[in-house]
């Protein structure tokens, strides 16, 4: 695996880990990540994972809600990718959390972005593309990921003009002919993090922000390439076996990170009090 583009200058962000057998040796690593980074990235292959996925009634149970959208889905390829996505996500939310996985029930809000309903400490993004799988978790704020192939054909015939700024267009132009399709799929996994961690998805148009090249601390940039946020926003893009660009945003909302994410743990003990307290006086 390598990293791509320039350092982050935000919250810290580690190397994703990769998902082949689900062991406790995986998830220990990911709840390492969380302890020292606030966040951590996991990726799998869905040839590797999808044999592991269960079927029937046990497939249902770790589906939870999304169990109705998955029976909708008629392509058999895609029901396999949307199963193993929410299976991952669900796995290493729940190794986090220490809970079983079909006890977490994911939600989703007005534009899509997934949560944990109930689960406020712990943020989730999710990708997949090809074989790839990818899980983003953060107990610093926000975080959103996203995953393209590195040799999918974005540079030419018109597509950067829908996605770059002016300022990422002359940036592109000035790179030697080899480096300016791996480059576009570099902004547009970073522009696609960043959306998933606000939450607007595809309803914030890629042309009104931007990134820097590669090389350069990453920061979101106006389109005439001026800094558009601060030292709160981390960035970075991975390449996974030379497949895969990968990138991760995450957002520090500047309360640190929770060392503790048991969901048995979770409730405020300021809340946790008071409940008792209401509940003393009842009887």
């Amino acid at each position: 695996m390598t990293v791509a583009g320039g350092r982050s200058v935000g919250p810290p962000l580690a190397v994703p880990v990769e998902v082949a057998d689900c062991s406790d040796a995986t998830w220990e690593q990911v709840r390492l990540d969380l302890r020292q980074s606030g966040s951590a990235l996991l990726w799998a292959r869905l040839s590797g994972l999808g044999a592991r996925v269960p079927e029937g009634e046990r497939l249902r149970e770790v589906l939870g809600r999304d169990w109705s959208r998955y029976l909708e889905l008629a392509h058999p390829e895609v029901r396999s990718r949307y199963a193993a996505s929410r299976m991952l996500l669900k796995c290493a939310a729940g190794a986090v959390l220490r809970s079983a996985p079909e006890e977490l029930e994911l939600a989703y809000g007005p534009t899509g972005r997934p949560y944990l309903r109930g689960c406020d400490q712990v943020d989730i993004s999710l990708s997949h593309t090809g074989d790839l799988l990818l899980v983003g978790l953060t107990t610093r704020g926000l975080i959103g990921v996203d995953a393209e192939r590195v040799d999918r054909q974005m540079y030419g015939g018109g597509l950067g003009r829908h996605v770059c700024t002016p300022y990422e267009l002359i940036a592109l132009a000035q790179l030697e002919e080899r480096e300016r399709n791996p480059s576009l799929v570099r902004l547009w996994t970073l522009k696609e993090a960043y959306s998933k961690a606000i939450g607007q998805g595809m309803n914030f148009r890629f042309t009104e922000f931007g990134f820097g090249p590669d090389g350069r601390p990453v920061q979101v940039q106006r389109p005439d390439g001026t800094t558009g946020t601060g030292d709160e926003w981390g960035f970075r893009t991975f390449v996974i076996d030379e497949e895969y660009c990968v990138s991760a945003a995450v957002y520090d909302a500047g309360f640190g990170s929770s060392t503790d994410t048991d969901i048995t743990t979770m409730l405020d003990r300021d809340c946790a009090e008071a409940i008792v307290e209401a509940l003393g006086e009842r009887r």
